[in-house]
């Protein structure tokens, strides 16, 4: 095994590069088709998250796979390999075992212990069967990782250490005050996305409470799909839906917002928001309501809150002007840009279906199309003294952002009675959790499945040899009996089955003791070199080897994870 692989992540570069270093479904696949093109690479694959970008790769040599890989990240994310390179994290052979496995069950997540990173996984295997590029130590490391996520989550508590993105997010929301669903109650949301994540959300504030939801989406089929299922969910949520275009004005009519679209640049401006909490309450158009209940009031008059005109008037230049707003230390573009079909943050659709109670299990999966385009997550900056203020004063506005690059400008919070929660501060809330027990644990099992799949893999490794062998062998015996049956012509059919039988179990038996012990020593540490000294010692075609090899890759290709059917059957969305 020579398994590489060359990455960045929420820990090793700043928002500003990840934000820019972002893999489009074609990227991805030109990604993969190049690597296979490049001479050290013999499969590979390649894992976009909104937190991670890593290409895995089987290599026959480390420093040219090495600057290949990091060439060709640099190439198809678009930022310059002198820039990217700081920043890129490099693993090999077993530490890159481990460093999949770890993502997987979630100990790499900003959130640590977030169950959406195994559907993310999946889609790259499935992405690596359907072009071709991934052989049988990426289907074998892939499969594994999915296998190794479910047994951490299954076997731990590591779900209760790292919640789901919607429901810790509506947690920090109430500041610890109240119970969400205390605090939910009777409020108006508004769900600005149609995608995996964003149905996800809206199943979440129907399920805790929220009172009335509005989506929005760039396709509006999709958002009165979305509509007709949380009306079906047997919630009593009231739903409508209305066009992207009249997302501002929704603002001032409802008391929380969660965003997550594929959009490049800012769906909620600064402008937008302060717009929202210091003007008059707008009336509310008809809702779809479910049959049960009745026409719903329109909401009571708000006292606008006051508003910090200098903070106002310098979101309102740098959003017109397209510029750099520094927020905290931290600079922040402030430009559009346009949508992009899906959501970022890793969210199988199995979540939204515990959610929806009484919806059937394939509606919200069917509505929610899955179309991660790679982006990149944050680093987070703490935002001192401006966090503070929002936290005493009252709340006029909820905002949620779930999406990378952000969907919301982070300078809102300093606009009184906006409170901001977004996935950089959810990782920064979720850093202090009482979760060591949990980890250590999952850690464990990590150690336990990294060496148990080296050693698979060490003893998969002599298999093709071990068959070339015994096929060889085979072709000696059918040659001596051919042989046989021409010096003895007058055997009956009973006679030269005997003396055929003999011959294949002396033969049988010869290579009995020495292929069993060979694999019980090619599993250990250093013995890949067994395979090596058969095929000397027996003179064994490399082509015949060769072939063996590529038969059983291809008796994997297309072959999604084998538990596939038990992660149908897992709650994977208990923690939302």
């Amino acid at each position: 095994m020579s398994l590489l692989v060359v990455g960045l992540s929420h820990r090793s570069a700043p928002v500003s590069v990840l934000e820019r270093a972002s893999l489009s479904a074609d990227a991805k696949v030109k990604l993969l088709h190049d690597t296979l093109a490049a001479e050290p690479a013999t499969e590979a694959t390649v894992l976009a998250t909104c937190n991670r970008i890593e290409l895995y790769a089987d290599v026959d040599k480390f420093h040219a796979g090495v600057a290949e890989l990091s060439t060709l990240l640099a190439q198809h994310s678009g930022v310059a390999l002198e820039e990217l390179t700081p920043y890129l994290y490099v693993h090999y052979e077993d530490r890159a075992v481990h460093h999949l496995f770890s993502v997987a069950c979630g100990l790499d997540s900003m959130v640590v212990g977030e169950g959406q990173i195994l559907g993310q996984i999946k889609d790259a295997l499935a992405l690596g069967q359907e072009l071709h590029s991934a052989g049988r130590l990426i289907n074998d490391l892939f499969q594994q990782a999915l296998r190794v996520g479910k047994r951490a989550h299954s076997e731990t508590g590591i779900d209760r250490a790292g919640q789901s993105l919607v429901t810790f997010g509506l947690e920090q929301l109430t500041a610890g005050r109240e119970p969400v669903d205390v605090w939910a109650g009777g409020k108006r949301a508004l769900v600005i996305g149609a995608g995996s994540m964003s149905s996800l959300a809206a199943a979440t504030l129907a399920r805790v409470g929220i009172a009335e939801i509005v989506v929005a989406n760039r396709t509006a089929e999709r958002a009165d799909r979305l509509v007709e299922i949380l009306v079906a969910s047997g919630t009593g949520v009231a739903a409508r839906s209305l066009p992207m275009a009249e997302v501002a004005d929704e603002l001032t009519r409802v008391d929380v917002v969660v965003s997550c679209t594929g959009a490049t640049g800012l769906v909620l401006t600064g402008e937008d928001v302060a717009a929202a909490v210091g003007g008059p309450a707008r009336p509310v158009p008809s809702l779809h309501l479910p049959e049960a209940r009745g026409p719903v009031p329109d909401p009571a008059p708000r006292t606008p809150a006051g508003l910090d005109a200098e903070v106002v008037a310098r979101l309102v230049a740098a959003a017109e002007a397209g510029i750099r707003l520094a927020d905290g230390g931290v600079a922040r573009t402030i430009a559009p840009g346009a949508d992009r079909d899906g959501c970022p943050v890793d969210a199988p659709a199995g979540d939204g279906r515990a959610a929806l109670t009484g919806v059937d299990a394939n509606s919200l999966e069917l509505h929610g199309t899955w179309a991660d385009q790679g982006e990149a997550a944050a680093q987070r900056q703490p935002r001192k003294g401006a966090r503070s203020q929002v936290d005493v004063a009252p709340v006029r506005l909820a905002l949620l952002d779930l999406a990378m690059p952000r969907d919301i400008d982070a300078a809102v919070h300093r606009i009184p009675g906006v409170r901001l929660v977004d996935i950089e501060s959810l990782a920064e809330a979720s850093a202090d959790a009482p979760m060591a027990a949990d980890v250590d644990a999952v850690r464990g099992i990590v150690a336990e499945e990294v060496a148990a799949f080296g050693a698979a893999q060490r003893a998969a490794h002599i298999t093709p040899t071990v068959v070339a062998l015994r096929a060889m062998a085979a072709e000696v015996v059918a040659m001596e009996v051919a042989r046989l049956d021409g010096r003895l012509p007058d055997l009956d059919e009973r006679q030269r089955a005997e003396v055929t039988q003999t011959v294949r179990r002396v033969v049988d038996k010869l290579l009995h003791a020495p292929t069993v012990r060979v694999k019980q020593l090619a599993s250990e540490p250093g013995g890949a070199g067994y395979a090596e000294a058969l095929r000397e010692l027996f003179d064994l075609d490399p082509q015949t080897v060769a072939s063996v090899s590529r038969a059983d890759a291809a008796g994997q290709a297309g072959q999604v994870d084998q538990a596939d059917q038990a992660d149908k059957n897992h709650d994977s969305g208990r923690a939302s």
